[in-house]
């Protein structure tokens, strides 16, 4: 039977095919954020298909947010959105595979210091041994988010024998370190030359960055500042009127 038969004799099973080839592509960073997807007609001469069998695809294709159909211009390769909780702790983890991506991350750099003088308006008084780390979330083949973190060895003394190879450090945190308060600072910031060659971002393009600091019984444990590309994630706040 012709592939181009509709119903039971092969349009599903190309269907199929086409969904995967192109969900391929978009997750293994062969076709990246903003990659014009070839017309319908284009792919329908391609797989050897009528345009209906193609337009299912696309039509999944963006339902789960992997494209975005423009009217005249064709299909792109769409920028993940994501959302976070501006008063929660959250895990990034959770965060790219609530976008349906394969999540991987991955250690730069870690290093140990004492702290000094800058560092008080981090929390850490001067003479604290630290920890510091830099490491990459990842969404598909695409950069997610940028981690920079120093943990205070006097909080959390078994950080010094851990290598946060395998494990990021903010679960390894959560699981270890009861915290008690926690505060969050937002701000957007243009890319510097590093931000823009971590994020695999074009140099000052706007980022979202939220740093944090969080105590254990009033004493510093932690200050992160994640970077993220300001087109792909976003926070979010609830909260209700005071009573009385």
């Amino acid at each position: 039977m012709d592939a181009k038969t509709a119903g039971t004799d092969g349009s599903g099973a190309l269907y199929q095919r086409i969904l995967s080839d192109i969900r391929g592509r978009i997750l293994s960073g062969e076709w990246a954020p903003g990659h014009r997807i070839p017309f319908e007609h284009e792919l329908a001469a391609e797989y050897q298909c009528s345009r209906m069998t193609v337009n299912k695809a696309m039509s999944e294709l963006a339902r789960t947010g992997l494209i975005e159909r423009r009217r005249r211009s064709g299909s792109f390769v769409k920028r993940p959105q994501s959302q976070a909780a501006i008063l929660e702790i959250h895990d990034i983890r959770a965060e790219v595979e609530a976008l349906g991506l394969p999540y991987r991350y991955e250690l730069v750099s870690q290093a140990e210091r004492m702290a000094a003088g800058p560092d008080e308006d981090a929390g850490f008084p001067e003479g604290t041994l630290l920890v510091e780390l830099v490491c990459r979330h990842f969404a598909g083949a695409q950069p997610f988010c940028l981690e920079e973190r120093a943990i205070s060895l006097a909080a959390v003394p078994e950080a010094a024998g851990e290598r946060f190879e395998e494990v990021a450090p903010g679960p390894w945190l959560l699981s270890r370190v009861p915290w008690n308060a926690a505060e969050h600072t937002i701000r957007a910031v243009a890319a510097d030359e590093n931000v823009a060659k971590m994020l695999g971002l074009p140099r000052h393009s706007p980022c979202l960055v939220v740093n944090r600091r969080t105590w254990s019984a009033d004493q510093p444990v932690t200050n992160v500042t994640l970077t993220y590309a300001g087109e792909t994630h976003s926070l979010v706040a609830r909260f209700a009127p005071q009573k009385g």
